[in-house]
Parts: structure tokens; sequence; C-alpha cells
């Protein structure tokens, strides 16, 4: 292949995608290249608007444009009762999908254990707001089964112990170890319906 910089950088990008590599990222950068004007212009004018619009929401942690609110968390159409609290977007994504839980998210950005993570970084003040504010009746932790993931369920835990809220946690179905973005819709779906009880507070 001949040595273009430009040619190069794209692929280099690419490759960190998830699940791609440099020969994937090859391949991708070459349909793009010989369909430019169908593909690269319009794709680039549509990352130019994500990384100019497309924020990460400082109340619950979802991406939102900075144009308008927040439909996860300013949602006044559907009044909610409980709140599902997970790593990061792609959970959010994963159980919105399977149509499992209605209520609202909380998305936490990572772990406390993650690499660069501190615990104020994660929106645990943010959620114990919401969850004061918005009179949950249930909080529901679906952080994944790693050490790093019940270790932050733990700690938001002992943070809500003084609201109201019941607090579960995702039981059977979710293997040790488990990510929740990876689980089909059977896995969360027995998940969700064998969540047990954290604390004594009753709803």
């Amino acid at each position: 292949m001949q040595n273009i910089s430009e040619i190069e950088e794209l692929i280099k990008l690419i490759s960190k995608l998830p699940g791609l590599g440099p020969k994937s990222a090859k391949r991708i950068v070459l349909k793009l290249v010989n369909n430019r004007n169908e593909l690269v212009k319009p794709l680039a004018n549509t990352l130019a608007q994500v990384y100019k619009n497309v924020v990460r929401c400082n109340l619950c942690g979802t991406l939102k444009s900075n144009l308008a609110g927040c439909s996860n968390c300013e949602n006044t159409k559907n009044k909610f009762t409980k709140i599902c609290v997970v790593e990061d977007i792609a959970d959010q994504w994963s159980i919105e999908n399977s149509n499992i839980f209605q209520g609202y998210f909380h998305i936490l950005g990572g772990t406390i254990s993650s690499a660069g993570n501190k615990k104020e970084d994660l929106l645990i003040n943010s959620l114990i707001e919401r969850v004061k504010k918005e009179k949950i009746d249930e909080v529901i932790l679906a952080t994944s089964a790693t050490v790093e993931g019940q270790t932050t369920a733990f700690y938001i835990q002992d943070s809500l112990k003084d609201t109201n809220a019941k607090i579960t946690k995702l039981a059977q179905g979710l293997p040790v170890g488990g990510e929740i973005e990876s689980l089909d819709d059977g896995t969360l779906l027995s998940a969700f319906k064998n969540r047990s009880k954290l604390n004594s507070n009753s709803s």
C-alpha cells in the first residue's frame, strides 16, 4: 500500500475503535476513499456536529445535545419511581433495546477502580440528588459483575443509606465477571426479574 500519511493516520484512528483491527480499518478506509462523495463528506460533517454539539449530561451522565435539554433526566412526560444505575452509555442502550426496564437511567461513566476515575467523577452525588428530588422508590444497581463493578455498587449503596429508596442489584442471570452490554436480552430479563434487595429501607 502506498504510504499516504492521511490514509495511514485514518487507519490508525479507525483501528482504535472497538472490534476493529488494522485489517478491518484498512477495508473501511478503502470503502470511504472509493465513496468519498457518498460517505466521506457526510461522515465528516456529522462527526463535526457531534464533536461540537454532543456532550455528557452533568446530572445523569447520558449523552445529550448542548442545543437542547436532557431527555433522560428531564423527562416530564413520564414520571418514573425507579432509576437504573449503569457504568456507561453502552449499558444503558443495551437495557433500553431489551425493553425490560421502564424508568430513569443514571450513567456513572465508569467504576471507582477504573483507571483515571475518581469517586467525584462518577456522578454519585448527583445520583443522590436525583433520588431525593424525584422521590425514587427503587434504585437498581446494574453495574457489571466484576470486582470494580461490585465495589462501585457497594459504595453507591452506602452513599444512599440515608434515603428512603430501596436498593437492589441484578442477580441471577448475570455471570461473574460479566459486563452488561455483552448480555443477551434473555439474560438481562433474568437479571432484572431476580434482582435482590441490598438494604432494609422500604419504598
